[in-house]
């Protein structure tokens, strides 16, 4: 799990921040920060792997998705769920809704959140995030992208509100949006990492 940040907490003199101190304190930071109910955690920074994955999928859902009413955000992109009082960064977050009249503080109801993970954040991503990112009410699919092989877990709400679970583990598989009606490649989203087998 991400590690709590003390400074902060120290400079404000209370273990327990509002919504407005992290927001001005967040301002002033070059590295960015989680926020829930009034602790603040550093988010680790990213391998050169994560980077490369991050960079295939966003240009392919971007490609994808060009002039559709739902757009990718990379992780400079903070989302905010009312519900539960997270303010966070999602690797890749996709609105289908124009997003420039919202709250700069953080933008909310987004219909696909997808995190790639890393050994620091593989279990609070799969886990404690997850149950977090329920609470979305427009949110349709989840999506988890492992960095350290080529696997990937997409879960879906059905038409009964209940989340399933679709894995993907060939190089040869498409991973599918079928909210957004596109599907991407598993041999794209993780081209140049070196975990793809070598054609003989």
């Amino acid at each position: 799990m991400i590690s709590e940040v003390r400074e902060p907490l120290a400079a404000y003199g209370k273990k327990i921040l509002t919504v407005d101190e992290y927001l001005e304190w967040e301002k002033q930071q070059e590295e960015k920060h989680e926020f829930f109910r009034g602790e603040i955690f550093a988010m680790s920074g990213a391998s050169a792997r994560h980077n490369v994955i991050f960079k295939n999928l966003f240009v392919e859902l971007a490609v994808a998705l060009k002039g559709k009413p739902c757009q990718p955000y990379g992780s400079d992109m903070r989302v905010h769920i009312p519900q539960n009082t997270l303010y966070t960064y999602p690797d890749i977050s996709i609105f289908c809704k124009d997003i420039l009249d919202e709250n700069a503080d953080g933008a909310i109801e987004p219909t696909v959140l997808i995190e790639i993970l890393s050994p620091s954040t593989r279990n609070y991503d799969r886990g404690g995030k997850f149950k977090l990112y329920r609470d979305i009410p427009t949110l349709k699919e989840f999506i988890i992208v492992d960095s350290e092989a080529v696997a990937i877990e997409s879960f879906r709400l059905n038409e009964r509100g209940h989340w399933e679970l679709e894995e993907y583990k060939l190089a040869s598989d498409n991973l599918d949006f079928p909210c957004l009606a596109i599907s991407v490649p598993l041999s794209e989203i993780y081209a140049g990492t070196k975990l793809l087998p070598v054609n003989p």
